[in-house]
């Protein structure tokens, strides 16, 4: 019986009219025949005929990351395997000529017989561009490895091409890339799986077999191999992800087949639709919150009952997305579990585990009646939640205290048998009034967990706390939580208010509602002053982190690529110790001015010593804070340690910095006057100028946009005001002022003239002047680049300012380094005992 259908020209939905299976016919063993329909199920959908599938941008990028990850490891490994590769030289020339007739036979199998076997079973199914869509893979995976091979050949380094190439008598060292294993595999990953295509199957065992008789006989490399099939891989996929890939969702009788395996008999299903202006009536309303919240198929289920329930439908090409959000959350989040359901139907179970625990634990939520699977798809039957709408759909008047409260009261229900929702948002809180007041519902429980950790449960109530004040404000959110929490579980809140906790839809409300948070946090203050809101680090890692692992990266790969050692190596031997123990000394002594400068600004009380123990603490911060973030952090902690309110501390140690910066200028100037020969002014040299005149040129082009110029005055602003009324203070007592500018003159001395003698280990000099310039630009560069220590930063810019001076190239990266050595890195474990003596002390 063919099944009759409609085109609905308005909106593109498709009606669908799909014979009904009696009963009896379902409960029938499956050889009996069966009757005639006895009835219609009426579908209206937006079916979608190709999808493109998240995994294929996974195999994307794990084969790229893949093919990279050969090569190194081709260049790293192939030292150790020339020799095994000279003892085998023979026996595989032997190997060849015994084996010549079935390996020419058998790659003639896998290059002529396979992709038309391939083609032929395509087009016996009727999969027209599926057959197209193979050979332009096929295509795009020939250009691939033709492509690799000639950039390996004319641009890879010796070693790769070495790892990467075959011996072969009288030619020598000849790069082996089998393209037509690029190609087959591109074709073979398109034109569909194994377990569906015999012949796909078929050539994929004999794709392989091929490959491991001709490395066998030597014919190609391992790495060869290895690169030719995860290209054919990533050619494949691209093809898969631009063109789409043949929807095996649930649509029409698969659709109605899997709701009557769930145990229903359906008379009709209407998609929820998020982009229909007129949802239809206000039950309805609750369907499409659903449908928002998780991101899935939704449809009104009509039955011969009279009772309308929900359709939810998991799809198992959006899976991928939510796996790799709950894991990156896992990751970045401490303390929340890495549990993740790597399959569609473990997806299924869990959301079906959390719906009954949920309703087990008095939770009004939709209950879970059924569960059908048919496909790439599973169907969720749920109780329909009429007439309820969403929270977000809810009119402003309409929240009140008693919508507030029972909230709250759901969330604690699930809270107390162990449950958390983990992505609260105003989509998964239903609300409808009855004679007896409002009742809400937490829906959408796909993301839960059960015997969930406390900070799972507060991560919850922080979640619910900002989606209410998204619809009442920070003050009546804090108050609805007051009324419904403990004093302990309120105060326990305030640090862990921060975007990273907050589900993503929320998180994009609070970036739109500027300042929410911090209102928040305000609010919360009011209510219970002795809470602290300073905030917890509860994420791994951030972007920044990121970004800084990455320049890491790059400056470690240019370095180790770029730098001759065997140059620095000899260098550094003919180095002179003793100027090496006075630049260290320098380093060291650099601690002592820091701490005088401190001292001198303290508004409290501050020992020489604390101070200057605080400067050594924080050479071993700056391993994992940019430069000058460190020290700065730790002299903000020791002040307001020491009974400095927390305004006044920020101030102090801003104070500090300008004055550095201030007195590191003046030093410039002083030096420029006094170190002349013959002349009022010496200039440091052409070079050194030059650069100095581009950087100067750079900032003026960049204060002249508007944005940028906005940024600067935003960041500079803030801190002159800060700084100005302590600079007032410290005015009116000239000793402390004079004190503080010996403490800068001390530390910035300190590092001019350890560089002076680093380069003078190598027997090269420069002026003060220079010497200083170069200074001041490495440290300014390297607390630009958020880098720990300004690596990477720092010693560019020093290296290309001597050699810009006239130094040699190789002994100005040389002095670089050991320069780094004894102002940074060997400072670290002198600052580590610093560290650990302060936190015993109690003045960390």
């Amino acid at each position: 019986m063919s099944e009759p259908r409609t085109e609905s020209a308005d909106t593109g939905a498709r009606v669908s009219e799909v014979p009904e299976e009696p009963r009896e016919a379902r409960e029938r063993p499956e050889h009996q025949e069966s009757p005639a329909p006895a009835d219609l199920v009426r579908v209206v959908d937006t079916p979608e005929e190709r999808v493109r599938h998240p995994r294929a941008v996974l195999w994307m990028i794990g084969c790229a990351l893949g093919v990279a990850a050969v090569m190194v490891l081709s260049v790293v490994a192939h030292g150790t395997t020339a020799g095994v590769t000279e003892d085998v030289r023979s026996f595989n020339d032997l190997l060849a000529t015994i084996l010549f007739v079935p390996v020419a036979v058998l790659q003639g199998l896998v290059t002529l017989f396979a992709p038309v076997a391939v083609m032929i079973e395509l087009g016996v199914r009727r999969l027209g561009r599926q057959i197209v869509e193979s050979i332009a893979a096929g295509v795009v995976g020939l250009l691939l490895g033709v492509l690799t091979t000639v950039l390996v050949r004319h641009l890879g380094s010796d070693e790769l091409v070495r790892g990467m190439s075959v011996w072969e008598r009288g030619t020598g060292y000849v790069l082996a890339v089998p393209e037509y294993a690029v190609a087959l595999t591109a074709m073979l990953t398109v034109a569909g799986p194994a377990t569906r295509r015999r012949t796909v199957r078929i050539s994929w065992n004999l794709l392989f077999v091929a490959l491991l008789v001709v490395l066998i006989t030597g014919q190609v490399s391992l790495p060869g191999v290895l690169v030719a099939l995860l290209l054919g891989r990533l050619a494949g996929a691209a093809v898969q992800y631009v063109s789409g890939t043949r929807s095996e969702r649930a649509y029409g009788p698969d659709l109605v087949e899997a709701v009557r395996r769930a145990g229903f008999a359906p008379t009709a299903l209407t998609r929820v639709r998020d982009d229909d202006e007129e949802v239809g009536p206000v039950g309805d309303k609750a369907s499409l919150a659903l449908s928002r919240a998780g991101g899935n198929r939704v449809y009104a289920l009509s039955s011969a009952d009279g009772v309308r329930r929900d359709v939810v439908v998991l799809d198992g090409d959006r899976q991928v997305v939510g796996l790799i959000t709950r894991l990156w959350r896992a990751l970045r989040l401490r303390g929340i579990e890495g549990r993740a359901a790597i399959s569609l139907k473990a997806v299924a179970e869990r959301t079906a585990l959390l719906s009954y625990a949920a309703t087990a634990a008095g939770v009004r939520t939709p209950r879970l009646l059924g569960i059908g699977e048919t496909g790439d798809s599973i169907v969720l039957v749920l109780e329909h939640a009429a007439p309820a709408v969403s929270l977000r759909d809810l009119a402003d008047d309409e929240v009140d205290d008693d919508v507030l409260a029972g909230a709250w009261d759901q969330l604690t229900r699930a809270h107390a048998a162990g449950l958390t929702h983990r992505a609260l948002t105003q989509d998964v809180l239903l609300v409808h009034r009855a004679e007896d007041g409002p009742h809400v519902w937490v829906a959408g429980w796909e993301q839960g967990d059960i015997a969930s950790s406390p900070l799972s449960r507060r991560l919850d109530l922080v979640q619910m706390l900002a989606l209410v004040a998204l619809r009442v404000g920070p003050r009546r959110a804090v108050a609805s939580a007051v009324r419904a929490l403990p004093d302990a579980d309120i105060a326990a809140l305030g640090p862990l208010i921060q975007s990273i906790a907050l589900p993503w839809t929320t998180r994009e409300e609070v970036r739109r509602a500027k300042g929410l948070l911090g209102e928040l946090r305000g609010a919360l203050v009011e209510r219970l002053p002795e809470a602290s809101v300073q905030p917890q680090r509860i994420s791994r890692f951030s972007a920044r982190t990121v970004l800084t692992t990455t320049l890491m990266i790059v400056v470690v790969a240019v370095v180790v690529t770029t730098i001759n050692f065997t140059e620095i190596t000899q260098a550094v031997r003919g180095a002179n110790p003793w100027w090496i123990a006075v630049a260290f000394a320098l380093a060291v002594l650099t601690w002592l001015g820091a701490g005088l400068t401190l001292v001198a600004f303290s508004p409290a009380r501050v020992p020489l010593g604390r101070a200057t123990l605080t400067a050594a603490a924080g050479s071993f911060v700056a391993l994992a804070a940019p430069a000058g973030i460190g020290p700065a952090a730790l002299n903000l902690r020791l002040l307001t340690q020491r009974g400095v309110s927390m305004s006044m501390a920020v101030a102090t140690v801003a104070l500090v910095q300008v004055s550095q910066f201030v007195v590191t200028v003046l030093l410039l100037v002083a030096l420029s006057i006094f170190t002349g020969s013959g002349a009022l002014v010496e200039l440091p040299s052409p070079a050194v100028l030059i650069t100095l005149a581009a950087v100067a040129l750079a900032v003026v082009a960049a204060l002249l946009v508007p944005p940028v110029r906005r940024w600067g005055m935003g960041y500079v602003a803030p801190r002159l005001r800060q700084v100005w009324p302590r600079l007032a203070q410290v005015m009116s007592h000239p000793g402390r002022l004079a004190l503080g500018v010996a403490g800068n003159l001390v530390m910035t001395l300190g590092y001019i003239v350890a560089l002076w003698c680093c380069l003078a280990a190598f027997q090269e000099s420069l002026s003060l002047v220079d010497i200083a310039l170069v200074n001041l630009v490495g440290n300014a560069l390297g607390a630009l680049i958020p880098t720990p220590g300004g690596l990477g930063g720092v010693e560019g810019a020093l290296t290309a300012g001597m050699s810009a001076a006239g130094v040699p190239a190789t002994i100005a990266f040389s002095a670089t380094i050991l320069y780094r050595l004894c102002t940074y890195w060997g400072r670290v474990p002198i600052g580590w005992v610093a560290m650990r003596y302060l936190e015993r002390k109690g003045d960390l």
